[in-house]
């Protein structure tokens, strides 16, 4: 049965996205990206060179090729309503809608909603609107703080006192920002995402993934949109105990759940990010879509039929029968420009060696004359999958070191070394 979907978003996890779909002869792949996106583009019937927020001009391209149903990629676009608009013009989409995007959008009402519904996990918070109240709250706390702009900051507009700032320092951000802000506890623990398909009630979840947000090896340096990830041929992670990723999705469970009850009925792709504390999980955020690079990660082991997956979202019928991933290790290796991500170099061509056996996405990266080259974000996405985790990780940094030119990637993500380092510290807080 042929099937017309619109992939809405550019970058490399739509191209995971598109490419799970394109596994499916059926399939008929439309696309709607700011950027021309090489990866992309080829696996696509047509493509609509647009900002992923001009919602009206993507209701028209979807309405002109009688999409079928839509999958949305980045947040912007969900902030923005892009879901309602669709579905009102009778497409319906894997993503939710823009009241239930605020999960992600809006970091006051995510902590609201977990405290209304005594939903575990939710860490000490304060919401604060004026950088006075603000200050006062910083000063009289005692402890370290998460300091945390209440919209969109594209994972990288949090400041954690201890780490990034001081008191002084917390202070002057809030103002910088004008005061809108969460501010809570800082968390202790390692980080690890839990992602998973969402049908308004029903959720199935994925592999277990952990990112490495710090742009240099080591975990130093600033942070990033993620430079890489990394997955375990079990689907857990070995400092994440079962009775923890038991808590940690009925945590999600109960979200859903809070939503739903507040007329809010959530679809679409669900992302926790948790810190694994030695009380537990705890939620650092929801994001309402896939993560990038953890998308890169899941997909490439995704052995179901993706369209089918998404037929199921829509229909409000997910099982877990519907979803199946190959109990392989995966690491994923981001490929960015020098500089990045405070000065990225751009316009700098980049050649391509013979990267193997790994799958490649496509990201930040202009294409002109069969040549690559170098744009503002991250640039080209790695991953390798193997029996263990060092299969994969040989695979993937074979392939990330095949690349030329002015760019650079972190060897150790994916790394023996850097997993007993993970599970050194939780032994440590324990």
């Amino acid at each position: 049965m042929h099937m017309k979907v619109l992939v809405v978003g550019g970058g490399g996890r739509e191209h995971a996205i598109t490419r799970a779909l394109s596994c499916n002869s059926d399939m008929r792949i439309f696309s709607v990206m700011a950027r021309k996106n090489p990866g992309i583009a080829r696996l696509a019937e047509q493509v609509l060179p647009e900002k992923e927020t001009n919602i009206p001009n993507i209701v028209r391209f979807a309405t002109e090729y009688g999409i079928d149903a839509a999958v949305i990629g980045p947040e912007a676009p969900l902030e923005a309503g892009i879901v309602d608009h669709l579905e009102a013009a009778g497409i319906p989409c894997v993503g939710p809608t823009r009241a239930a995007a605020r999960i992600e959008t809006d970091k006051a009402f995510c902590r609201r909603l977990m405290k209304r519904h005594g939903i575990a996990g939710c860490p000490e918070y304060q919401v604060c609107h004026d950088p006075e109240e603000a200050r006062q709250f910083i000063e009289a706390y005692d402890g370290d703080l998460a300091v945390k702009p209440i919209g969109l900051t594209g994972g990288k507009g949090v400041r954690i006192m201890g780490e990034h700032v001081d008191v002084a320092g917390a202070v002057e951000y809030v103002r910088e920002i004008g005061g809108d802000v969460v501010l809570e506890e800082r968390l202790l623990g390692e980080e690890f995402t839990l992602q998973a398909f969402v049908d308004g009630e029903h959720l199935v979840p994925m592999p277990l993934v952990q990112d490495h947000k710090r742009a240099y090896e080591g975990d130093v340096g600033p942070n990033t949109g993620g430079m890489g990830s990394y997955s375990m041929p079990d689907h857990m992670l070995p400092f994440v105990t079962r009775a923890d990723y038991k808590e940690a999705l009925r945590i999600m469970e109960d979200t859903v759940a809070a939503m739903r009850d507040e007329g809010t009925p959530y679809r679409g792709v669900l992302y926790g990010q948790f810190m694994n504390t030695c009380d537990g999980p705890r939620v650092i955020e929801f994001n309402a879509r896939f993560g990038d690079p953890e998308a890169m990660n899941v997909l490439s082991l995704l052995e179901s039929d993706f369209s089918g997956i998404v037929r199921h979202i829509i229909e409000g019928d997910l099982s877990p029968s519907h979803v199946r991933f190959a109990n392989k290790a995966t690491v994923c290796k981001y490929v960015v420009p020098e500089g990045y991500p405070e000065a990225p170099v751009t316009r700098e061509p980049l050649t391509l060696g013979d990267y193997g056996d790994a799958l490649l996405y496509y990201a930040n990266v202009e294409e002109q004359g069969g040549t690559l080259y170098t744009q503002t974000s991250r640039t080209l996405a790695f991953v390798g999958r193997g029996e263990t985790l060092e299969e994969a990780e040989v695979i993937a940094e074979k392939a990330a070191s095949s690349v030329g030119g002015r760019v650079f990637h972190r060897r150790d993500i994916g790394t023996r070394e850097v997993l007993e380092r993970r599970c050194r510290h939780m032994r440590e807080i324990a």
